[in-house]
Order: structure tokens, then sequence, then C-alpha cells
């Protein structure tokens, strides 16, 4: 197949050189990935076979972020991935997918932190900081510590490079900044009632395998979140307890999964417990 050659052309060279060394790749759009399509939206097909809790999907676009990275080449360059390409940005890649971690360094005083405790291994220069890369997975976090990121399973990183340096093993010291100490007051949110005329209805939510799934998307929202955490963390409650709010189906367990999710972004207990409370004054619970 002929490649192009403009700068979107070299985007699907750089991916396809990527994908042949293994590495899973995707199209960026103004830093982020594309949007899924309107049969994906809100993942309604019940997303990418190889994301966390979810069913399969058959769409060949782009759809789910990090879990369209692909190392086939049909794929990259089929009429789908095709017309994303000439809209991309950039490449982007699946760290966990290759077997690898990126530490990413937001600013100068996160890169002197790193210089000072981890140990050295390749780096790539960024528009604000470094990637440091090592080799070896483990779960993706955000802001482990001031602009500091952990971009490994369920995640993506910008392709800026091969960087320089040595790669080296994943250390321990990396793995422990993923690793939250339990709050030492962590009240438990109240479960949400059964309203009257619900009870001994038969209720479809207590499906086991709806019910989970529905909450896993919704922890992967939150966890996906790049901005406006606390506008996703409200809309995201809003949307669980209109689904399945009304006859009684969410637990204590449940709920507790959501507010670990967006505690894990960063939110408050606090902010947790306004949020579903404003979520459910607004449906009527």
């Amino acid at each position: 197949m002929t490649q192009p050659t403009d700068i979107r052309g070299e985007h699907l060279r750089t991916a396809l050189s990527l994908a042949a060394s293994g590495m899973p790749v995707l199209p960026l759009r103004a830093k982020v990935p594309f949007g899924n399509c309107r049969r994906c939206a809100d993942n309604a097909c019940g997303g990418r076979p190889n994301m966390k809790n979810a069913g399969p999907c058959t769409c060949p676009g782009t759809c789910h972020a990090w879990a369209a990275a692909t190392t086939d080449p049909d794929v990259i360059q089929s009429g789908v991935w095709r017309r994303a390409w000439v809209r991309a940005t950039a490449v982007a890649y699946h760290p966990g997918g290759a077997g690898l971690t990126v530490v990413d360094l937001d600013d100068p005083a996160a890169v002197a932190w790193a210089g000072r405790t981890l140990p050295s291994t390749q780096t790539v220069v960024t528009t604000r900081g470094e990637h440091w890369i090592y080799r070896g997975t483990m779960g993706s976090s955000n802001a482990v510590r001031p602009g500091v990121d952990i971009k490994s399973t369920m995640s993506y990183a910008r392709w800026l490079g091969p960087g320089t340096g040595t790669m080296t093993a994943l250390p321990d010291n990396v793995r422990a900044l993923a690793v939250k100490e339990p709050s030492p007051v962590r009240p438990a949110p109240h479960a949400v009632g059964v309203p009257a005329g619900a009870v001994g209805r038969e209720c479809r939510h207590r499906t086991p395998a709806y019910l989970d799934r529905g909450i896993a998307m919704a922890e992967q929202r939150i966890t996906e979140a790049r901005s406006a955490v606390h506008a996703t963390v409200y809309r995201t409650f809003l949307a669980v307890l209109s689904t399945h709010g009304r006859c009684g189906c969410l637990t204590d367990a449940h709920v507790t999964r959501l507010f670990n999710a967006a505690q894990a972004k960063g939110e408050t207990v606090r902010h947790c417990t306004d949020a579903w409370t404003n979520a459910r004054t607004r449906l009527g619970l």
C-alpha cells in the first residue's frame, strides 16, 4: 500500500513502525483519543474484550481510547483508521500492552525528584517534563505525588521518540507510588433505599452481570477523566442513580466502589458525598 507523504502520513508510518516492534498504537487528536462511534457511545456496546469487566465489541474503529491500541498493520491501515490518521495530531501507545510503565513527570520539580529517587532508565523529553520508561507493568494512576502520573495498564502515552538511556526493570519504589494508604476515617456512604412500590417487584438490575458491568463502566469513566473531575464524578453518579437507583439494587459495596474511584482521582470524601447527595436530590430519590 502506498504511504501518504504529508505529516499525517508520517504519523501512520510511525504507528506502523512501532506496531512492528510489538507496541500497540492508536491515533490522538489534540492529545486525547478519538471518541467512540455512535454505536459505541457511552460504552453501550460493552467495551473492548481486553477492557476490565467489559464484554465484546466488534467495532473496527478507534473507539474505547487505550483499548483500541493494536499492533495489527491491517487494522492500522484500514479505511476507518486511515480517516482517523488524516485528522490525527500525534501517535500514542498503550504502555501496558507493550510490557512497559511510563512515569510521567509533568514539571521540573517532578523531574528533579525522580533524579534523586528513581533508578535511571530510558528517558524521553516532553513539552513540560520527561517520561521515564521502565520494563514491566502495573496499574495506572494519576497524581501519585505532585506532578507525577503512572501510565501502564489501561492507559496511553504520547509517542515522543525513543529518548535516551537504557531501559531498566520497573523498581519497587515506582510500584509503591500507586499504593494508597487507607484513610484513618472513611464514613461508608449510605445505600439507596428501596422506594415505595418497588419491593417485591422483579428487577432486571439485580442480574449480577448487568449491575456489575454498569458499576465497572462508571468506575472506568471516573478513572479515565483527564479534566473536570468534579463534573465527571457528579455526572457519573447521576447516570448510575438514574439507571439503578429506584429499585433498591445498589448496595453499600457498589457505592463504595464509586467513591473509591473518585477518591483515587483526588476527590475528598466530602466532595463524593455532596455529589452523591446532589444527584439523588435531582432525581428525587
